[in-house]
């Protein structure tokens, strides 16, 4: 198998433009551990930056629709749609994303750089209440459309 970003005169953007439109659906993960106390601060909305939740949710989703800005070999894509929840527990905020569009290739990178952006904008939000707070566990929980077909993490 060969590189698919790479020829003979060094980088380049795949071609799609022979490819089919699909539905595309992709989920992506990300973790902001911090003390018990930040958790009690961001649920009695006693943080200094104010509404922190809605700020990261923002965040993400405007990530997302610049991916391909700031990831060199992405194509820019029509996303329908991009939603960024979170499950607030005890210690930890997860941050559950997911983009989705009609387009030649998929919304992985856009659902992990919502993900990624938005844990980043938690951090930023409360970094004055707690220094020792935590970035962890970005991954792809699943995808579907094109070619590869569906993945499960």
């Amino acid at each position: 198998m060969g590189l698919s970003h790479v020829d003979k005169n060094g980088v380049k953007m795949v071609d799609v433009g022979e490819k089919e439109n699909t539905n595309r659906v992709a989920k992506a993960h990300a973790l902001v551990k911090m003390n018990k106390e930040t958790i009690q601060a961001l649920v009695d909305e006693k943080t200094p930056k104010g509404d922190v939740l809605n700020t990261a949710r923002i965040a993400g989703i405007s990530a997302a629709k610049k991916t391909s800005e700031l990831i060199p070999m992405c194509h820019t894509i029509p996303l329908n749609y991009v939603k960024v929840d979170f499950e607030v527990k005890e210690d930890e905020i997860e941050i559950i994303t997911e983009a989705s569009a009609f387009w030649k290739t998929g919304v992985e990178m856009e659902a992990l750089t919502a993900a990624s952006v938005a844990a980043l904008t938690i951090y930023d939000m409360l970094k004055a209440v707690d220094k020792r707070m935590s970035v962890e566990e970005v991954y792809l929980i699943s995808k579907d459309g094109g070619k590869s077909g569906h993945f499960e993490r």
